[in-house]
């Protein structure tokens, strides 16, 4: 059946009653600016809030989901994904308020073929300082960086950048590209790195990703000052999920180097006193089955027709070395 032309906005949350009413009227009128068909799918993930009853009580066609347990990202916006009807995919965090024109300012990358998403400039809600621009690539030995930004200098309104990865926070994307990769990789949960290995997935499938510099967002900064625990549970998470990461898309020689230099940056980390690596190698290890039938499902997806991840990484720097930037 062939997909309906229009937005379906996927919004998980969690506890996000406070938020709602100051993303919500921004996103219907950035929707009303395309003059396209919409629909606003809030996947909710467990929320003890009032979340649920403030939506049905003043945002009534919204389609709400819930989980009746807490999942974690990936399996929470994965349930709107494929509940969407319209053919672009808008992926926004509740702590995310676009701006006007935020989606008439990406429309037209969809008019290729080839384009797996957009995202855009992310700013701070309060003070308007760049959070978030296009995604950099760069490794650390065999290691793949996923903190690198860029933004460009001298920016016209016809020159288009490539990113490495889109944020989950803020990206419209290709619905029936994101259905054939099968969504977010659900063994991420509950968070990070899940939209870095989903960007690299569609790079290898041949699709591209591009960041806009003229469509702008706002991202509320968190407040909430974390305990040591939490601290630690999120460190431990991070780590080993990047460590999936690398395991699901390195190949051979890059793939054996990969694996031995996890045992200097173990000795490393046990030497600056940060045992939850040990917690976060462990992790990885006794998931690797699962790890092997992520890379399995992807080889089948693609009918081993890839590109590698240094071909993938040339593709975005190559137009990007004679460009004036800034990289943070």
């Amino acid at each position: 059946m062939k997909e309906l032309k229009g937005i379906s906005v996927v919004i998980p949350n969690f506890n996000g009653r406070l938020l709602l009413p100051e993303i919500l009227p921004p996103l219907y009128i950035a929707l009303d600016n395309t003059g396209l068909l919409f629909e606003v799918i809030i996947s909710d993930d467990n929320s003890t809030d009032e979340s649920i009853s403030y939506i049905k009580e003043n945002f009534p066609k919204i389609i709400i989901v819930q989980n009746k347990i807490n999942k974690g990202f990936s399996p929470t916006i994965n349930k709107g994904i494929f509940l969407a009807k319209y053919d672009l995919l808008l992926l926004l965090n509740s702590d995310v308020k676009l701006t006007n024109s935020y989606l008439k300012n990406i429309l037209t990358y969809f008019d290729n073929e080839d384009t797996f998403g957009v995202m855009g400039r992310i700013i701070g809600w309060d003070n308007n300082e760049i959070q978030d621009g296009g995604k950099y690539p760069s490794y650390h030995g065999t290691k793949i960086k996923t903190s690198g930004n860029f933004i460009p200098l001298n920016n016209s309104e016809n020159e288009k950048f490539y990113s490495f990865y889109l944020s989950g926070a803020n990206a419209l994307v290709s619905k029936e590209k994101i259905i054939t990769l099968g969504g977010f990789n659900e063994i991420f949960a509950p968070f990070y790195i899940e939209d870095v290995e989903l960007s690299l997935r569609a790079w290898r499938m041949g699709w591209k990703c591009y960041y806009e510099h003229n469509a702008i967002c706002e991202h509320k900064t968190s407040v909430t000052i974390k305990t040591k625990e939490s601290a630690k549970f999120v460190k431990t998470i991070y780590s080993r999920n990047k460590m999936y990461l690398h395991s699901i898309h390195l190949q051979g020689y890059n793939l054996t180097l990969w694996y031995l230099q996890l045992i200097p940056e173990l000795l490393l980390n046990v030497f600056m006193g940060r045992f939850w690596y040990i917690k976060s190698l462990k992790m990885f290890f006794t998931s690797k089955k699962e790890v092997e039938e992520s890379k399995t499902n992807f080889l089948k997806t693609s009918k081993n027709n890839l590109i590698s991840v240094n071909e993938v990484v040339n593709k975005i720097l190559n137009p990007l070395k004679n460009k004036s930037l800034k990289r943070f």
